[in-house]
């Protein structure tokens, strides 16, 4: 007998944008089915919840061209533990971003390059606009639009993951 597949959303939000992103994607993993979704903040994952998942999706904000620090934190505390037990595994990174969200998008990237795990999709920037110093602080609202590429990742990771093609 088959085994459930496990997917981990692991997230960090500052203003609730990726928040929101994360639940989205969330929210649509569970409705696909066969696959177990679990959803962890940041400051509350651990290294054996890396272990146990099958598939991960990564998101947060981008401060100051860089990844969130808590979303960092998660990957300092969990890196060396996982190394070498997790290669091949399947992610993909949701990053909301005031401007652009490469810089927090490249140090995922190479986060996941040295767990050797495998990217299934582009990463999904989602932008906010947000230029001045209240913009940057107040809370946010993704657009329904940005809301339903979330979930539409979130979807695809979980059929993936629940089918075996990842």
């Amino acid at each position: 007998m088959n085994r459930v597949r496990r997917l981990l959303i692991v997230w960090h939000s500052t203003t609730g944008g990726a928040a929101q992103m994360a639940r989205a994607a969330h929210d649509a993993a569970r409705r696909e089915g066969g696959v177990q979704v679990e959803w962890l903040r940041a400051a509350e994952a651990q290294p054996d919840d890396v272990l146990a998942a099958d598939g991960y999706l990564f998101c947060a904000p981008e401060h100051l061209a860089s990844l969130s620090g808590p979303m960092k934190d998660f990957f300092d505390r969990c890196y060396y533990p996982a190394l070498d037990r997790i290669g091949g595994r399947a992610y993909a990174l949701m990053i909301c971003a005031g401007s652009d969200g490469s810089g927090a998008v490249r140090q995922v990237e190479r986060i996941c390059t040295g767990w050797r795990l495998k990217p299934v999709a582009p990463a999904l920037i989602v932008c906010t606009h947000a230029q001045t110093p209240a913009a940057i602080v107040a809370p946010k609202r993704i657009a329904e639009p940005d809301l339903d590429r979330c979930r539409e990742l979130g979807a695809a990771l979980a059929a993936g993951l629940a089918s075996g093609v990842f």
